[in-house]
């Protein structure tokens, strides 16, 4: 794998070509050794339209000097074209022959000495500067969408690094202003590559399970402390995956049964629901440390939104249990707001009357 700089702060790496470097290099040698052939072959038949300053005589070895030195030089003048047509010849068709063998040995050199030397630079100096990113391993229906919904929600492009063995859906990540990686997200080089370790949070969406569950291991190998979601379509799945390491599982079957049996009790449950889940709606839910100035306060005090719900110690505590009515150093809090399109236009009241009488969302 060749790593690429598409960008300031892309990084993107080749897929390997279909045949090695000596094939490609054989290849070029062959056209060239073509070109050379047909261009002697021109020179000597019209041999009488070249003279030699040195002994009068063109010999087969002195058509052969010639081209060589017309291809790869200006020549020497010690061999010169008379007739207008070994002129005409060397103008049109030689003089365009040696741009293009300079070009072969150019884009030879830049391909496989130059361009990978360069990349290595490019890359190592990208990952210096990769630290609490996003990684994000898959970009298919599930792993786009959340790219776009992480862009949306006010995430930089730049922040975020999908990885992907198919070089067609990278291409729409790039379009995005994200960095990307073309490779396997179970091997750890891969994740190495992309400083998993000084990751914000993963999000695994392979399109199998048990590729994602895999990816799920390699990543905790590397990073024990990553915060890491998956999304698992089976059932089963689920708890392999938070063996695996998960933070966060995700079944978007399961999601997608609980917002039909939604609409089964209301026609506008399901639709709330995914207003929740998305900044495309009129609210959004958020999650956030408690502040200083909220310690000691009931959570339907907060004036930054309508608190649901405080995880305290990795447990999730009501609105309407008694322990939400002391907000503590170290508490999460869940909080509905309105989303980033709409909060502009609703000024946020404190307390949990005022939030509700003025933001019906």
């Amino acid at each position: 794998m060749t790593p690429r700089l598409l960008g300031p702060d892309q990084l993107t790496l080749r897929r390997k070509p279909r045949t090695s470097p000596w094939v490609q290099i054989g290849w070029r040698v062959a056209l060239m050794v073509a070109i050379l052939f047909f261009v002697v072959a021109v020179h000597w038949f019209e041999r009488d339209g070249l003279r030699d300053n040195h002994d009068g005589r063109i010999s087969f070895i002195d058509v052969i000097y010639f081209t060589m030195v017309s291809i790869t030089t200006t020549g020497y003048g010690d061999i010169v074209p008379v007739s207008d047509g070994t002129r005409t010849f060397d103008a049109l068709v030689v003089t365009p022959i040696r741009i293009f063998f300079v070009l072969i040995f150019l884009g030879t050199a830049y391909q496989f000495v130059l361009r990978r030397s360069w990349d290595k630079w490019v890359m190592a100096q990208i990952q210096k500067r990769l630290t609490n990113h996003i990684v994000v391993a898959g970009y298919g229906t599930s792993g786009s969408e959340t790219v776009a919904e992480l862009i949306a929600r006010g995430t930089d492009p730049s922040c975020i690094v999908v990885i992907d063995p198919d070089e067609a859906a990278l291409e729409c990540a790039e379009s995005l202003g994200c960095a990307v990686l073309l490779g396997d997200a179970t091997r750890d080089r891969t994740l190495e590559a992309v400083r998993i370790p000084e990751a914000r949070v993963m999000i695994i969406s392979a399109g199998r399970d048990d590729t994602s569950i895999l990816i799920c291991l390699t990543a905790r190998h590397l990073a024990p402390g990553l915060r890491i979601s998956v999304a698992v379509r089976a059932e089963d799945n689920e708890l392999l995956a938070r063996q695996a390491g998960a933070t966060t599982v995700i079944n978007p079957v399961s999601f997608a049964g609980l917002l039909l049996a939604g609409s089964a009790h209301g026609p506008n449950i399901a639709d709330y629901i995914a207003d929740l889940a998305s900044t495309h709606g009129r609210v959004r839910l958020a999650e956030r440390d408690a502040r200083p100035e909220e310690y000691g306060k009931p959570l339907a005090g907060i004036a930054t939104g309508l608190g649901v719900r405080i995880y305290r110690d990795g447990k999730p505590i009501g609105y309407w249990e008694p322990a939400c009515e002391d907000i503590r150093a170290g508490d999460r809090i869940i909080e509905i707001i309105p989303s980033i399109r709409h909060e502009a236009d609703l000024p946020l009241q404190p307390g949990l009357a005022n939030y509700t009488a003025s933001h019906q969302g």
